[in-house]
């Protein structure tokens, strides 16, 4: 724990861990066995503060491993502690009224609820807070409290958090796979875009802030996307019980957000590195979905065919907007049971376009 930070704010610290603790006791073993390896390991490099690029020393890490799961067992049962500042209890997800009071302390705060129902918590060193679009969007460096599966972006309740520390350590966890891949696919173009073949570090420091402002844009996107699609399909997605059915969902409303937002103003910039590293990242439920969108990036990428991409992203934007219409007609129509018919819908590629 930092010593500069006050005697409450140590206080404070050690609440929100404990809370990011609870929270993983309850659902970081529900990974598959590999996604958890590769998560432990890189919250082991943020927890010993070693560099995000540091091969962990194996006995260490088994032991820690060890250690944490451990921990995770006595507090799985344990409910979320609130949070006091200035002599005040705070509600954990009370985020609005927390960061008013961290404002002036440089710090920034953030909670919620993920993927599958998973909360999720961090404090932070706060960088920079603007407004975009009528979003407010607050910048995080240095963190001081996390849990497992750290988001580089997230939108909550109308705040966008940018976590650069987690972009910073979440593109080396993508450099650490580029050995595997070749040099020309989008991975490696985006990488060497950024000079990564020269200084590894400064082109990875160079990326968080570039690839940072992409993910605002897909945060945004989303934002708008959720305008469109109205307060039924949050309901919905709160209301699954099965992953693929969740998993479908939000690859739609990721693929409107894009199509819509993201990709043409990565293209209106003239931003290839960027655009090299959303391609790179074109992967599960979204590829699957949208094959065509891959082989209109090859045709960029080889023929300079700008105008062949952006038609797609429109008949992209279309046709998601007309499927998420399908989902959320199921989800009225037949409420919980409609959950089956979505997840079937997942698996029969009838959607794919």
């Amino acid at each position: 724990m930092p010593n500069e930070l006050s005697g409450e704010l140590r206080s404070l610290v050690a609440a929100v861990q404990r809370n990011c603790d609870i929270a993983d006791a309850r659902h970081a073993r529900g990974m598959t066995l590999c996604i958890y390896l590769l998560e432990m390991r890189e919250y082991f490099r943020w927890e010993r503060d070693l560099a995000p690029s540091a091969p962990p020393p194996r006995a260490d890490l088994s032991r820690w491993i060890a250690e944490r799961e451990t921990l995770w067992n006595d507090l799985e049962e344990s409910e979320f502690d609130p949070l006091c500042l200035d002599g005040e209890q705070f509600d954990p997800f009370a985020t609005d009224a927390i960061n008013e009071r961290l404002r002036q302390r440089g710090l920034v705060y953030g909670a919620g609820i993920g993927r599958y129902h998973r909360p999720h918590f961090f404090l932070g060193e706060r960088l920079r807070q603007e407004v975009r679009e009528g979003v407010s969007v607050l910048v995080s460096g240095r963190e001081y409290a996390r849990d497992l599966t750290a988001m580089p972006a997230a939108l909550r309740s109308g705040t966008l958090y940018l976590r650069q520390d987690v972009v910073r350590r979440w593109l080396w966890g993508k450099v650490e796979t580029w050995p595997g891949q070749p040099k020309s696919g989008p991975l490696g173009r985006a990488l060497l875009q950024h000079g990564f073949d020269a200084d590894a570090d400064t082109a990875i420091s160079r990326m968080a802030e570039i690839e940072g402002e992409a993910m605002i844009l897909h945060e945004l996107g989303e934002h708008r996307a959720g305008r469109w699609l109205g307060p039924a399909w949050e309901e919905m997605l709160a209301g699954f019980s099965e992953r693929r059915a969740e998993i479908l969902c939000r690859a739609v409303r990721d693929l409107i957000a894009d199509c819509d937002f993201t990709l043409p103003t990565l293209l209106a910039r003239g931003a290839q590195g960027s655009l090299h590293f959303w391609f790179a990242n074109l992967e599960g439920m979204r590829r699957a979905l949208f094959p065509g969108l891959a082989v209109a990036y090859g045709r960029w990428h080889e023929q300079g065919d700008e105008t062949a991409l952006r038609r797609t992203l429109a008949e992209g934007s279309a046709h998601w907007r007309d499927v998420a219409t399908r989902l959320l007609a199921i989800h009225r129509r037949e409420g919980a049971a409609g959950e089956a018919r979505i997840s079937a819908l997942a698996d029969a590629d009838q959607l794919a376009l």
